[in-house]
């Protein structure tokens, strides 16, 4: 089983008083571009669509330490749980496919150590060279850009209070910053590709799945700097074509959506004329 037509998708939504995605090489503060436009990671992005496959009971193999469904402690003892022992790179891909949904959707790269012991003839013991297996997955995601220039607010804060002493003092390292960006309107878009989703098993109801948690992908992912609330889905955008090789490309389907940034949740999207799938659109949790 695989997918049987293309798909492409989109994701409208809104940020008010928070950070959605910091970047560490620059004090946490918001990622933004060199125009002014904030961003938000592919990889904060699947990270989020992950979470909430959890949420909905699926396997998944790129957990995050605070979200973690089973007793692994690292991405190693989860995958040696379930592969070790297969020989062949194509029974290891095969296997994590039909194991995890976010391998057979997004792909992913397993390393394995070289083993110990009696190399080939002229090679020393623990020559023996390790194997890299890539898995390439059928569906894409793009990092998500904001509409406009966002204005980003940092304010100092005290970290922690005094630990020692009197109380009277306080030492540089219990201060600290926090960003947030204080509006914008940020959309991303994506791609389900049949040709590719052959060799992962991605089918029909793997798609309708991801399809499910899009309009709520920020639900449950409250924190200091994301206050519940202050991250808002506005609309998913859903094209299905009707044929695996699609109707026309990617790029003219993502170009023909148009958003505004603006206050009105209800008139945000409009369409250019396409000869291609008809876009369903969905509104947020």
């Amino acid at each position: 089983m695989s997918l049987t037509k293309k798909i492409d998708f989109a994701v409208v939504f809104k940020v008010v008083n928070a950070n959605p995605n910091g970047d560490p090489l620059n004090g946490n503060r918001p990622r933004t571009i060199y125009e002014g436009n904030g961003e938000v990671s592919d990889v904060c992005i699947k990270r989020k669509i992950r979470n909430r496959l959890m949420e909905a009971g699926k396997n998944i193999f790129v957990q995050s330490d605070d979200n973690k469904k089973d007793d692994h402690p690292s991405l190693k003892s989860r995958a040696d749980a379930v592969l070790s022992g297969i020989k062949g790179k194509d029974e290891i891909a095969k296997k994590a496919c039909e194991k995890w949904l976010d391998v057979r959707a997004f792909g992913q790269l397993f390393a394995f150590k070289a083993t110990k012991g009696k190399g080939k003839e002229g090679e020393e013991s623990g020559d023996d060279k390790g194997q890299s297996i890539g898995i390439r997955g059928p569906v894409s995601i793009q990092s998500a850009f904001s509409l406009s220039p966002v204005s980003v607010t940092s304010t100092q804060i005290t970290k922690s209070v005094s630990g020692e002493g009197d109380g009277t003092k306080r030492g540089s390292d219990t201060m600290g910053m926090k960003h947030r960006v204080d509006r914008g309107i940020y959309a991303f878009y994506g791609s389900m590709n049949p040709q590719l989703s052959v060799k992962t098993g991605f089918n029909d109801e793997d798609a309708a799945t991801i399809k499910a948690v899009l309009p709520r992908i920020f639900e449950n992912d409250a924190s200091s700097a994301r206050p519940e609330g202050s991250m808002e889905v506005l609309k998913v955008v859903w094209w299905e074509h009707n044929c695996a090789s699609g109707q026309c490309s990617s790029a003219k389907v993502h170009r023909s959506l148009k958003v505004e940034d603006t206050d009105d949740l209800c008139n945000i999207i409009s369409f250019d004329e396409l000869n291609g799938p008809t876009p369903e659109i969905i509104d947020g949790v």
